[in-house]
């Protein structure tokens, strides 16, 4: 099926917009209005995108975000908490603002998100900080927790689907099939690139002025060079999974040195209410469970306000 044929609702659900931005809600233009501090932080070579909010010496969480997107994905996020902790959300290498590198890996990965959180204070309080990974930022998230967890309070995993044995060995052949990567394409002006932004899986979104404001952030200027056009294109790199070093994650869950939750969204495409017991069974025993009622897989997109309420509930009262 090719793009004009596909349900504008999932594959281009701001076209309808032509660049304009959608209205948006008080609490939403309220929070965005706490901007972040803008950094980078040096880790194996590469500058990391780094976002901060609230005082040094305060409890610390650390936000990453999932494959594809930014630190951006936090900003409407973070800024709850912000009287009440330091906060820092990164972008990957090869994602957002952050350098591109020649090859990646899970561990890498995971030593961008500790090196990041000492930069940025959250190891300054006396409390431990805790991470909250979405998606593919849970891999990492699970790492750190593996192999730093004593130094950590907790880790909360956002709809992070952990594949069985089997299943990762079916998604590694399928891999292996895919057509190879190739650069992305370059739009002719920002409303354009906008006009086809669209989340991974697809999904609806009810809430376009987050859509919009994750789009216009995951887009960037470049110049014309090697009979390539001028205009926007994505910020990520292409070829970041091409020789991807993951690692079993699901034995380092199983051995995880801090306590974990898993949050998932009810309508979740990804985390299958089997996949959900799967996890749970490598996890800590007693571990808190937390469905997000109306979600799909971008829980905090979805339902921002009850993401942050699920947040709140669970370090208020946990570990």
């Amino acid at each position: 099926m090719d793009q004009e044929n596909k349900d504008p609702k999932l594959y281009a659900p701001l076209a309808s917009f032509h660049g304009a931005k959608p209205p948006a809600p008080e609490w939403f233009t309220r929070v965005i209005a706490n901007e972040p501090e803008r950094r980078f932080t040096e880790v194996k070579g590469a500058q990391i995108e780094t976002l901060t909010w609230g005082e040094r010496g305060k409890p610390g969480i650390l936000f990453l975000h999932g494959n594809g997107a930014h630190a951006d994905w936090w900003s409407f996020i973070a800024p709850f908490f912000a009287d009440d902790h330091r906060l820092a959300a990164i972008s990957w290498s090869g994602m957002g603002d952050s350098a591109w590198r020649k090859q990646y890996s899970l561990d890498l990965f995971a030593e961008e998100a500790m090196k990041c959180a000492e930069a940025a204070g959250l190891f300054a309080a006396e409390k431990r900080p805790a991470i909250v990974g979405h998606s593919f930022g849970g891999f990492p998230s699970i790492v750190c927790g593996a192999l730093d967890g004593k130094r950590l309070r907790a880790v909360v995993l956002v709809d992070t689907p952990l594949w069985s044995p089997e299943q990762r060995k079916e998604r590694r052949e399928k891999r292996g099939q895919l057509p190879p990567p190739r650069p992305v394409r370059v739009y002719p002006n920002l409303e354009a690139g906008i006009a086809r932004f669209r989340f991974a899986p697809p999904q609806a979104c009810e809430n376009l002025f987050i859509a919009d404001y994750i789009a216009r952030r995951s887009l960037k200027k470049v110049d014309a060079k090697g009979g390539g056009p001028a205009g926007y294109t994505w910020k990520f790199d292409p070829y970041l999974w091409r020789e991807f070093q993951m690692g079993d994650v699901t034995q380092m869950l199983a051995n995880i040195q801090c306590p974990v939750s898993i949050m998932w969204g009810e309508r979740s495409k990804l985390l299958t209410p089997k996949l959900v017991e799967y996890i749970t069974s490598l996890a800590p025993k007693g571990s808190p469970l937390l469905e997000i009622p109306e979600a799909d897989h971008h829980v905090m997109i979805d339902q921002p306000l009850a993401f942050v309420a699920g947040l709140r509930g669970l370090f208020a009262g946990w570990p």
